[in-house]
């Protein structure tokens, strides 16, 4: 494969916009209207906010406002190409803030990756890009921009701790001599001056870096990788006590299909207790443990759960300071460790109506001022500002301000019983003022696979509510989040469990009159798109309608789209080899489809590639199916853009209505 010259311009390319040949009714405009702030962050001295924001006509905006005085928030730079994103800003100084761009090239059909860092005035002033790019002689692509692991150096204001990769030149071509250095090193970088020196050298496997917050780099993570380069899910931590230099070996992390791991996994460093918290498996559940750097290695539990796995990490500060951990049952829930932050937060969710979800965004460098996002079920969400000396709490930002005066349904969670007994959880939610019965109905099953839904607004839920549809979100078997038996050996190894209990959730609705007679529809995102279509070869006449977005479509074609990656002996190994590679993909069985489907999908879809939903409509076409085809061009796995959600939200109502005769 040819290298690639990448140039990020600060302000992006444009690109034509997404189909849209259906015109679009006013709920799916406001519905398709992408959150109205993707990334926030706070200056250190608490007095300013940056906030990304879309652009209404596609890509995004960064703006500036004044928390102390107030006003609309000022934009300082647009980036407006759909394939590439402003994916987040964070402050270095008061005046100063670092950005993350990222762009996805299409190389002889493969779709690559790049992420860029770039720097800028809060004014929008003196742009400038801190990644090293690699020279005309570079033997390879260098994919990866860096990212800031310490923003604050002890006495060296402006300058921070940022990753670098490394690729190897050729310096002369007739003698083939070469720069050796490859790999992941870490560089203290100025901001401003660009002025660079290296702190740790690269080297081929290191894959990972965490600084303490103090301008010290602690932990390495090494990826381990086989004789053709490809990484092998094992990865060898290293720690360094205080003041020294060299590293020790801290932990062997080892992953597998069946989602458990080997290994304490180091995540964040506490550097007054000297500690490192990290995850591994306990009992068949993922729990929090602390490891001490000292040398003793001792070890301390945390926090665990016989349910459910501690599956997040709480912090906040400028240096990620550790406050809590968190997981989810029927609702999330934050185990805070610091005495302070957990008495406000109960404090909040009394203040505040229909006792929301809070998260901790950002703080001010002294934590006196907080960053605070506050959202529900009926509720999008809204950005708050506190201020732990005067104690008042305000507005800043809704998420989604095209939905104010929108009637939203509840999500009430459910349990359901599968044909083989267990237990499956679920969220249900009915329409605004429905009485919950003989309703048309959709089992929605998640992404992933290893991923759940959880209690809080969800868009596309709440759209299909608010057009009258009952929305069944199953954590079916292959879910995570419940621990290793629940997991099964993952969704597509064990696609029979995971679509049966997909099925089971639409069985459910019909037996509670829940969902009217033959008013029984699936529609899924991702790994949810492709239980969508892979249902019928369970139970061919069970849904009326099938709605798939950016599905994957055929297992040894997911395998093969990975092959030119180093995560290729990953995949291989997740989808496992024998009968079920061919009977679990749908492309494989469309003669057991009976329903109508609806497809979509991004060409630029890094994730799921496009090949997946196209391979699909052909095979469904040769076998004289129903089948509805929409391919968004420019776009990748989220359909990022208005524009393209709208249309796919009006698509996807005036399919089912007329596939349910509605």
């Amino acid at each position: 494969m040819r290298k690639a010259a990448i140039f990020i311009s600060a302000f992006g390319l444009p690109l034509a916009s997404a189909q849209a040949q259906t015109s679009p009714d006013a709920t799916a405009a406001k519905f398709g209207a992408l959150q109205g702030v993707s990334d926030i962050a706070m200056s250190p001295d608490g007095n300013w906010a940056s906030i990304v924001a879309p652009r209404p006509g596609g890509g995004q905006r960064l703006f500036i406002a004044d928390l102390v005085s107030g006003g609309a928030p000022k934009p300082i730079l647009a980036e407006t190409g759909k394939e590439q994103n402003l994916r987040g800003c964070r402050w270095a100084t008061d005046t100063r803030l670092v950005c993350t761009v990222s762009v996805v090239i299409k190389d002889n059909g493969v779709l690559i990756g790049f992420s860029r860092l770039i720097a800028l005035n809060k004014d929008g002033s003196g742009i400038t890009v801190l990644s090293k790019g690699g020279g005309m002689n570079s033997t390879g692509y260098i994919q990866n921009g860096g990212r800031i692991i310490d923003w604050d150096l002890p006495g060296k204001p402006g300058k921070v701790l940022v990753t670098r990769q490394f690729v190897p030149e050729v310096s002369d071509y007739a003698t083939n001599i070469t720069k050796e250095a490859d790999g992941i090193g870490v560089e203290e970088l100025d901001i401003t001056s660009l002025s660079r020196k290296v702190v740790e050298r690269p080297k081929p496997t290191t894959a990972e870096f965490l600084s303490d917050g103090k301008g010290n780099v602690r932990i390495m993570g090494s990826a381990l990788v086989d004789g053709n380069g490809r990484l092998t899910g094992r990865t060898n931590y290293y720690y360094r006590k205080q003041g020294s230099r060299e590293w020790e070996l801290l932990s062997k992390v080892s992953g597998s299909a069946q989602g458990i791991d080997a290994g304490f996994d180091p995540y964040a460093i506490d550097p007054a207790k000297n500690v490192v918290y990290g995850f591994e498996n306990k009992d068949g559940f993922t729990a929090l443990s602390s490891v001490s750097l000292d040398g003793t290695a001792t070890k301390q539990l945390v926090l665990s759960r016989s349910d459910v796995d501690i599956d997040g990490l709480v912090r906040i500060g400028r240096d990620g300071r550790v406050v809590g951990a968190s997981y989810a049952t029927e609702r999330r829930t934050i185990e805070f460790f610091d005495p302070d932050l957990k008495k406000l937060g109960a404090a909040l969710k009394r203040a505040l109506p229909g006792n929301p979800n809070i998260d901790f965004l950002d703080s001010s460098a002294d934590e006196s001022r907080l960053l605070l996002f506050a959202s529900g079920d009926t509720n999008p969400g809204m950005i708050y500002v506190y201020d732990k000396t005067t104690r008042k709490l305000a507005e800043l930002l809704p998420a989604r301000p095209e939905l104010a005066g929108v009637a939203l349904g509840t999500m009430a969670p459910i349990t359901y019983t599968a044909a083989d007994g267990t237990k499956i959880p679920g969220y249900l939610t009915l329409p605004p003022g429905s009485t919950g019965k003989n309703l048309p109905a959709i089992v929605m099953p998640h992404g992933g696979p290893s991923a759940r839904d959880e209690w809080g607004f969800d868009w596309l839920a709440q759209y299909f509510a608010t057009k009258g549809f009952a929305v069944l979100q199953p954590n079916f078997r292959g879910s995570a989040g419940y621990g290793a038996d629940f997991y099964q050996r993952n969704g597509f190894q064990s696609w029979k469990t995971a679509i049966g209990d997909v099925n089971d959730a639409g069985r459910w609705l019909l037996s509670q009159g829940i969902a009217a007679p033959g008013k029984l529809a699936v529609v899924g995102w991702s790994y949810g798109g492709y239980a969508a279509l892979q249902s019928p070869a369970l139970e061919p006449d069970l849904f009326k309608a099938i709605v798939a977005i950016a599905p994957v479509t055929d297992l040894e074609q997911l395998r093969t789209d990975a092959s030119q990656f180093t995560s290729s002996r990953l995949v291989s190994k997740f989808i496992g080899s024998g009968p079920h590679v061919r009977e679990g993909s749908p492309a494989q069985n469309v003669g057991r489809i009976r329903a109508p489907v609806l497809l979509f999908h991004g060409d630029l879809d890094q994730n799921v590639n496009v090949g997946q939903s196209r391979l699909m409509n052909s095979k469904l076409k040769g076998e004289s199916k129903t089948v509805e085809y929409v391919e968004f061009p420019g776009l990748d796995h989220y359909l990022y853009e208005p524009a393209a959600r709208t249309e796919m939200l009006t698509r996807s109502d005036a399919f089912l209505r007329k596939a349910l005769g509605l």
